[in-house]
């Protein structure tokens, strides 16, 4: 059986939605995944800006968590993150931190994003929950390992 990555924190942080790096959603830039998801929670492009200039992730989603939702959300949100996952890990090839690369790597493993805010949805907790942000991660990686 693979290895399981149960944490993306530490050296699979990179794996995390709030890992600093650029990701362009409907044509405009954002400085993590976070951001841009949070975003993308709201058809309001004036709101939108706000995301691109918020200084954290941790602040983003906290700033999402205000937002009136687009009412087609509930819907759309998995597509939406798969986007951004996917962007995230084509757009960030540069020599320092090649993003594709560290997700490759990962090989076969079962990557479940394990974390104790109560996330279930994305994530899990005690190793309970939907880990939609893993599915999506190895999706990612698989159609990854299809280009090489």
């Amino acid at each position: 059986m693979a290895k399981a990555i149960k944490s993306f924190r530490g050296k699979n942080a990179f794996l995390s939605n709030f890992y600093p790096c650029l990701v362009e959603y409907e044509g405009m830039i954002f400085p993590s995944v976070e951001h841009a998801f949070q975003a993308a929670k709201t058809l309001d492009m004036q709101k939108r800006i706000t995301f691109q200039v918020c200084p954290t992730p941790k602040e983003a989603k906290a700033c999402g968590r205000k937002l009136k939702l687009r009412p087609d959300w509930e819907e759309i949100k998995i597509d939406v993150m798969r986007t951004l996952v996917r962007d995230k890990f084509t757009r960030n090839r540069s020599f320092q931190t090649d993003l594709t690369k560290l997700l490759l790597d990962t090989d076969d493993a079962y990557l479940e994003e394990g974390n104790n805010h109560g996330d279930r949805f994305w994530g899990t907790v005690k190793g309970e929950g939907r880990n939609e942000l893993g599915k999506i991660l190895m999706e990612v990686r698989d159609e990854l390992k299809g280009e090489k």
